[in-house]
């Protein structure tokens, strides 16, 4: 296995040593619970990263005041943080700051060890809370561009559909195939890393819901499914009639203008001209040709649904005047 050390990583070891160092430099006990805190807090994304430092940082206020309550009227006892415990917890539960409970709990365990509560003290523990928190907030608001990965994920997907397409052709042509399928496989993977990936890159932004790259990948796992439904309808065609042929032809300069920008309209004429022609053919002369040209009309019905998918696609990042890019 590649040993290699990430962002997270990094920003995780700078930002506990920057907290630990502020806390002791000011003087603060137990300074170096504000490292801990700034390891919590970093997370993959900014969101989450702010809402798990509003939960520890709700949870820990939320702590000080039971155990003010708690150790002052009952008393500073094991017993006593075990019974305030049956209370604290469905406490934060309730406020919706289920990750802060184990942080806060290190304060509460703070406060039992000093034995007393004076306003020196809740300083202090408000003090290591926020220079944690802080700390891991203001690291965590660098993160590396996704794009150059987005754009890698968008351009092998555009190659797995070209490669298939160019296959269907194929057997509409001849009738033969060698092809191995793998890329079916690994298109069905290389959606599911995108759109995870992609959905990663919109928590990073505070003042967005949502991306263009997510979209996209939505998009064309959307057109994926039908793809799928469409090879067992290619791959039980029994003969090779005229009709086959002209979509064939179809699927060729199809194949060849996938891109994400959107010009599915033209694509979507030529598909009702061509249904049209077959339409003013002779009918079938055998039950062989009637099935094939059903399976045909079918074929045509779901390509048509794969560029209606393509032509609800809106997106001003790819969305430019260009030549046929249609799919």
């Amino acid at each position: 296995m590649k040993y290699r050390i990430g962002y997270r990583t990094i920003k995780t070891a700078l930002g506990t040593a920057i907290s630990i160092l502020l806390a002791q430099q000011l003087g603060l006990d137990n300074f170096a619970s504000a490292g801990i805190l700034t390891i919590l807090c970093i997370k993959v994304t900014k969101r989450k990263s702010v809402r798990a430092s509003w939960d520890r940082f709700l949870a820990c206020v939320i702590a000080m005041a039971f155990s003010s309550l708690f150790f002052e009227v009952i008393g500073y006892h094991p017993i006593v943080i075990g019974i305030m415990l049956l209370f604290f917890i469905p406490t934060v539960v309730m406020f919706k700051a289920n990750d802060g409970i184990v942080t806060s709990s290190v304060i509460i365990l703070h406060i039992y060890m000093a034995n007393h509560l004076s306003v020196g003290l809740f300083i202090n523990e408000l003090g290591v809370i926020i220079i944690g928190i802080g700390v891991a907030l203001i690291i965590n608001l660098y993160m590396p561009s996704a794009d150059n990965r987005l754009k890698q994920y968008q351009l092998k997907l555009e190659d797995n559909f070209k490669v298939i397409f160019c296959e269907m052709v194929k057997f509409l042509r001849t009738g033969e195939s060698d092809w191995s399928g793998q890329e079916i496989t690994e298109t069905a993977k290389l959606l599911e890393e995108a759109k995870s990936f992609a959905f990663r890159e919109v928590e990073n932004h505070f003042l967005r819901d949502e991306d263009d790259y997510f979209h996209y990948f939505k998009m064309r796992e959307k057109q994926f499914e039908i793809i799928e439904r469409v090879l067992p309808i290619v791959t039980s065609l029994t003969v090779t009639l005229p009709q086959g042929k002209m979509i064939a032809e179809f699927l060729e300069e199809l194949s060849k203008n996938i891109r994400p920008g959107n010009t599915a309209h033209i694509y979507i004429g030529k598909l009702k001209e061509m249904k049209m022609e077959f339409e003013e053919m002779d009918l079938p002369k055998t039950r062989e040709e009637f099935e094939v040209r059903a399976a045909l009309l079918q074929l045509v019905k779901e390509m048509n649904e794969y560029l209606i998918i393509k032509s609800s696609f809106k997106t001003s990042k790819w969305n430019k005047p260009r030549k046929l890019e249609a799919n």
